[in-house]
Protein backbone atom coordinates (compact mmCIF):
# COMPACT_ATOMS: atom_id res chain seq x y z
CA UNK A 1 0.00 0.00 0.00
CA UNK A 2 1.15 3.55 -0.38
CA UNK A 3 2.91 5.28 1.96
CA UNK A 4 1.26 8.85 3.22
CA UNK A 5 3.87 11.40 3.00
CA UNK A 6 3.71 14.03 5.74
CA UNK A 7 3.26 17.96 4.48
CA UNK A 8 4.76 20.82 6.20
CA UNK A 9 1.22 21.71 7.74
CA UNK A 10 1.26 18.41 9.57
CA UNK A 11 -1.29 16.70 7.48
CA UNK A 12 -0.23 13.83 5.04
CA UNK A 13 -0.74 12.93 1.69
CA UNK A 14 -0.87 9.48 0.05
CA UNK A 15 2.05 9.01 -2.62
CA UNK A 16 0.39 7.77 -5.27
CA UNK A 17 -3.79 8.56 -6.72
CA UNK A 18 -5.28 8.85 -9.64
CA UNK A 19 -5.79 11.57 -11.87
CA UNK A 20 -8.45 12.79 -14.28
CA UNK A 21 -7.01 15.24 -16.73
CA UNK A 22 -8.63 14.50 -19.96
CA UNK A 23 -11.21 12.11 -18.43
CA UNK A 24 -14.77 12.87 -20.28
CA UNK A 25 -17.31 14.40 -17.83
CA UNK A 26 -19.85 11.53 -19.08
CA UNK A 27 -17.63 8.37 -17.23
CA UNK A 28 -15.59 10.31 -14.57
CA UNK A 29 -17.33 8.60 -12.01
CA UNK A 30 -16.69 4.95 -13.54
CA UNK A 31 -12.84 6.26 -13.76
CA UNK A 32 -13.12 7.11 -9.91
CA UNK A 33 -15.13 3.93 -9.04
CA UNK A 34 -12.67 2.20 -10.35
CA UNK A 35 -10.08 3.70 -8.84
CA UNK A 36 -10.92 3.77 -5.10
CA UNK A 37 -11.87 -0.03 -5.96
CA UNK A 38 -8.52 -1.10 -7.10
CA UNK A 39 -7.19 1.20 -3.57
CA UNK A 40 -6.28 4.64 -4.84
CA UNK A 41 -7.61 7.26 -1.92
CA UNK A 42 -6.11 10.27 -3.72
CA UNK A 43 -8.47 11.66 -6.19
CA UNK A 44 -7.12 14.62 -8.68
CA UNK A 45 -9.32 16.79 -10.21
CA UNK A 46 -9.62 20.68 -11.38
CA UNK A 47 -12.03 23.18 -11.97
CA UNK A 48 -10.74 23.37 -15.79
CA UNK A 49 -11.04 19.61 -16.51
CA UNK A 50 -14.79 20.25 -15.92
CA UNK A 51 -15.30 16.59 -14.47
CA UNK A 52 -15.77 17.76 -11.07
CA UNK A 53 -19.28 16.36 -10.35
CA UNK A 54 -18.25 13.01 -11.50
CA UNK A 55 -15.37 12.89 -8.89
CA UNK A 56 -18.37 14.26 -6.28
CA UNK A 57 -20.38 11.35 -7.59
CA UNK A 58 -17.87 8.90 -7.26
CA UNK A 59 -17.19 10.07 -3.25
CA UNK A 60 -20.76 9.47 -2.96
CA UNK A 61 -20.99 5.86 -3.96
CA UNK A 62 -17.71 4.25 -3.69
CA UNK A 63 -18.50 2.94 -0.17
CA UNK A 64 -15.15 4.23 1.14
CA UNK A 65 -15.48 6.53 4.51
CA UNK A 66 -14.87 10.33 3.53
CA UNK A 67 -12.24 10.25 5.97
CA UNK A 68 -10.49 7.86 3.93
CA UNK A 69 -10.21 9.71 0.69
CA UNK A 70 -8.04 12.50 -0.06
CA UNK A 71 -9.43 14.93 -2.63
CA UNK A 72 -7.85 17.67 -4.46
CA UNK A 73 -9.03 20.10 -7.06
CA UNK A 74 -7.76 23.45 -8.73
CA UNK A 75 -8.37 27.20 -9.46
CA UNK A 76 -9.38 27.92 -12.58
CA UNK A 77 -7.03 30.76 -14.29
CA UNK A 78 -9.79 33.28 -14.87
CA UNK A 79 -10.18 32.86 -10.89
CA UNK A 80 -7.44 34.37 -9.46
CA UNK A 81 -9.05 38.21 -8.17
CA UNK A 82 -9.94 37.33 -4.85
CA UNK A 83 -13.51 37.45 -4.85
CA UNK A 84 -13.87 35.05 -8.19
CA UNK A 85 -11.63 32.99 -6.46
CA UNK A 86 -14.20 32.50 -3.22
CA UNK A 87 -16.74 32.19 -6.20
CA UNK A 88 -14.94 29.76 -7.98
CA UNK A 89 -14.20 27.49 -4.78
CA UNK A 90 -17.77 27.31 -3.50
CA UNK A 91 -18.45 26.29 -7.21
CA UNK A 92 -15.94 23.30 -7.09
CA UNK A 93 -17.42 22.22 -3.45
CA UNK A 94 -21.25 22.24 -4.67
CA UNK A 95 -19.96 20.13 -7.26
CA UNK A 96 -17.54 17.90 -5.08
CA UNK A 97 -20.17 18.16 -2.79
CA UNK A 98 -18.43 18.20 -0.06
CA UNK A 99 -17.96 20.56 3.21
CA UNK A 100 -13.94 20.57 3.44
CA UNK A 101 -11.61 19.38 0.84
CA UNK A 102 -8.02 17.94 1.28
CA UNK A 103 -5.97 19.68 -1.40
CA UNK A 104 -6.67 22.87 -3.26
CA UNK A 105 -3.96 24.49 -5.71
CA UNK A 106 -3.26 27.14 -7.98
CA UNK A 107 -3.60 25.51 -10.95
CA UNK A 108 -1.00 27.63 -13.19
CA UNK A 109 0.34 31.15 -11.91
CA UNK A 110 -0.40 33.01 -15.15
CA UNK A 111 2.35 35.59 -14.59
CA UNK A 112 1.01 37.57 -17.54
CA UNK A 113 -1.92 38.72 -15.69
CA UNK A 114 -0.17 38.91 -12.22
CA UNK A 115 -2.48 37.61 -10.20
CA UNK A 116 -1.38 35.06 -8.39
CA UNK A 117 -0.72 36.92 -5.76
CA UNK A 118 -4.33 37.69 -4.55
CA UNK A 119 -4.93 33.63 -5.56
CA UNK A 120 -2.79 32.79 -2.87
CA UNK A 121 -4.26 35.21 -0.45
CA UNK A 122 -7.80 33.79 -0.92
CA UNK A 123 -6.61 30.17 -0.30
CA UNK A 124 -5.02 31.26 2.37
CA UNK A 125 -7.76 32.93 3.48
CA UNK A 126 -10.19 29.45 3.14
CA UNK A 127 -7.58 27.58 4.69
CA UNK A 128 -8.14 29.76 7.83
CA UNK A 129 -11.73 28.98 7.55
CA UNK A 130 -11.40 25.87 7.86
CA UNK A 131 -12.56 25.07 4.36
CA UNK A 132 -9.11 23.97 2.66
CA UNK A 133 -7.20 21.57 4.96
CA UNK A 134 -4.14 21.99 3.19
CA UNK A 135 -3.17 24.72 0.43
CA UNK A 136 -0.97 24.53 -2.51
CA UNK A 137 0.27 24.87 -6.12
CA UNK A 138 0.81 23.93 -9.60
CA UNK A 139 3.04 24.76 -11.95
CA UNK A 140 5.00 27.51 -10.40
CA UNK A 141 8.32 28.28 -10.71
CA UNK A 142 10.85 29.68 -7.75
CA UNK A 143 9.82 33.26 -8.46
CA UNK A 144 6.68 32.44 -7.95
CA UNK A 145 6.88 30.15 -4.88
CA UNK A 146 9.51 33.17 -3.20
CA UNK A 147 7.01 36.06 -4.40
CA UNK A 148 3.91 34.11 -2.52
CA UNK A 149 6.28 32.92 1.02
CA UNK A 150 7.90 36.26 1.16
CA UNK A 151 4.05 38.40 0.60
CA UNK A 152 2.06 35.97 3.04
CA UNK A 153 4.45 33.45 5.20
CA UNK A 154 2.93 30.63 3.87
CA UNK A 155 4.65 28.13 2.12
CA UNK A 156 2.78 25.78 -0.12
CA UNK A 157 2.22 22.50 1.04
CA UNK A 158 2.32 20.69 -2.64
CA UNK A 159 3.78 21.89 -5.82
CA UNK A 160 2.27 19.83 -8.40
CA UNK A 161 4.51 20.12 -11.60
CA UNK A 162 5.41 18.14 -15.17
CA UNK A 163 7.91 15.89 -13.51
CA UNK A 164 9.04 12.25 -15.45
CA UNK A 165 12.36 10.15 -16.58
CA UNK A 166 12.55 12.59 -19.72
CA UNK A 167 11.83 15.77 -17.82
CA UNK A 168 12.77 15.45 -14.06
CA UNK A 169 13.47 19.00 -12.77
CA UNK A 170 16.19 18.18 -10.73
CA UNK A 171 16.81 21.85 -10.87
CA UNK A 172 14.14 22.74 -8.86
CA UNK A 173 14.74 20.06 -5.95
CA UNK A 174 16.98 21.86 -3.71
CA UNK A 175 14.53 24.68 -3.34
CA UNK A 176 11.77 22.26 -2.44
CA UNK A 177 13.22 20.48 -0.42
CA UNK A 178 15.12 23.32 1.59
CA UNK A 179 11.27 24.92 2.20
CA UNK A 180 9.48 21.31 2.81
CA UNK A 181 7.05 21.40 -0.51
CA UNK A 182 6.26 18.28 -2.30
CA UNK A 183 6.56 17.50 -5.15
CA UNK A 184 3.58 16.33 -7.16
CA UNK A 185 4.24 14.80 -10.74
CA UNK A 186 1.72 15.17 -13.51
CA UNK A 187 1.92 13.56 -16.43
CA UNK A 188 4.47 11.19 -14.53
CA UNK A 189 4.25 8.61 -18.05
CA UNK A 190 5.16 11.34 -20.11
CA UNK A 191 2.03 11.82 -21.59
CA UNK A 192 2.35 8.30 -22.53
CA UNK A 193 5.26 8.70 -25.14
CA UNK A 194 7.47 6.96 -22.60
CA UNK A 195 5.79 3.65 -22.77
CA UNK A 196 7.26 2.46 -26.00
CA UNK A 197 10.65 4.06 -24.57
CA UNK A 198 13.62 1.12 -25.05
CA UNK A 199 15.50 2.14 -21.64
CA UNK A 200 12.18 1.48 -19.75
CA UNK A 201 11.17 -1.47 -21.45
CA UNK A 202 14.33 -3.02 -20.62
CA UNK A 203 14.15 -2.37 -17.15
CA UNK A 204 10.56 -3.48 -17.08
CA UNK A 205 11.53 -7.00 -18.68
CA UNK A 206 14.14 -6.74 -15.36
CA UNK A 207 11.23 -6.86 -13.28
CA UNK A 208 8.59 -8.61 -15.08
CA UNK A 209 6.78 -5.27 -15.01
CA UNK A 210 5.04 -2.96 -17.37
CA UNK A 211 6.77 0.02 -18.53
CA UNK A 212 4.17 2.20 -16.29
CA UNK A 213 4.73 0.22 -13.23
CA UNK A 214 8.46 0.88 -12.87
CA UNK A 215 8.08 4.71 -14.66
CA UNK A 216 5.53 5.11 -11.72
CA UNK A 217 7.97 2.78 -9.02
CA UNK A 218 10.24 5.75 -10.20
CA UNK A 219 8.59 8.42 -8.83
CA UNK A 220 7.70 6.44 -5.70
CA UNK A 221 11.37 5.81 -5.05
CA UNK A 222 12.66 9.52 -5.97
CA UNK A 223 10.21 10.46 -2.63
CA UNK A 224 7.56 12.24 -5.51
CA UNK A 225 3.98 12.02 -5.33
CA UNK A 226 2.77 10.67 -8.62
CA UNK A 227 -1.08 10.72 -10.25
CA UNK A 228 -1.36 8.69 -13.52
CA UNK A 229 -4.58 8.86 -15.07
CA UNK A 230 -5.64 6.29 -17.03
CA UNK A 231 -9.53 5.35 -18.13
CA UNK A 232 -9.46 1.29 -18.75
CA UNK A 233 -9.93 -0.37 -15.63
CA UNK A 234 -6.95 -2.86 -15.83
CA UNK A 235 -4.38 -0.25 -16.62
CA UNK A 236 -5.91 1.96 -13.46
CA UNK A 237 -5.50 -1.19 -11.72
CA UNK A 238 -1.96 -2.33 -12.69
CA UNK A 239 -0.92 1.23 -12.15
CA UNK A 240 -1.46 1.02 -8.60
CA UNK A 241 0.10 -2.52 -8.59
CA UNK A 242 4.08 -1.11 -7.80
CA UNK A 243 4.34 -2.11 -4.17
CA UNK A 244 5.37 -5.67 -4.70
CA UNK A 245 8.88 -4.92 -6.25
CA UNK A 246 11.95 -2.32 -5.40
CA UNK A 247 14.35 -1.06 -8.35
CA UNK A 248 18.43 -0.75 -7.53
CA UNK A 249 20.51 1.36 -7.49
CA UNK A 250 21.65 1.01 -10.99
CA UNK A 251 17.91 0.89 -12.53
CA UNK A 252 17.15 4.27 -10.64
CA UNK A 253 21.05 5.57 -12.22
CA UNK A 254 20.13 4.49 -15.16
CA UNK A 255 16.38 6.49 -15.39
CA UNK A 256 18.43 9.21 -14.16
CA UNK A 257 20.54 9.69 -17.06
CA UNK A 258 17.29 9.90 -19.54
CA UNK A 259 16.65 13.40 -18.15
CA UNK A 260 16.69 16.06 -20.63
CA UNK A 261 16.43 19.84 -20.82
CA UNK A 262 13.77 19.70 -23.61
CA UNK A 263 11.76 16.94 -22.21
CA UNK A 264 8.41 19.19 -21.67
CA UNK A 265 5.71 17.68 -23.21
CA UNK A 266 3.18 20.61 -21.83
CA UNK A 267 3.06 24.10 -21.24
CA UNK A 268 5.47 26.46 -19.64
CA UNK A 269 4.74 28.12 -16.47
CA UNK A 270 6.66 30.75 -17.29
CA UNK A 271 4.68 32.05 -20.62
CA UNK A 272 1.33 30.18 -20.55
CA UNK A 273 -1.41 32.51 -20.55
CA UNK A 274 -4.44 30.26 -21.39
CA UNK A 275 -7.80 30.80 -19.88
CA UNK A 276 -10.78 28.65 -18.69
Amino acid sequence: MPEQLKLNDGSTIPQIGLGVWQVDPDITAKVVHWGIEAGYRLIDTAEGYRNEEGVGEAIRSAGVPRNELFITSKLRNGGHQRDAALRSFDDTMQKLGIDQIDLFLIHWPVPSQNKYLDAWKALVELKEAGRIKSVGVSNFEQDHLERIIGETGVTPAVNQIELHPRFQQRDKREFHERHNIRIESWSPLGSGRLLADPTLQAIAKKHGKSVAQVTIRWHLQEGLVVIPKSVQQDRIAGNFDVFDFEMDGEDMQTIRRMDSADGRTGPNPTTAAFMF
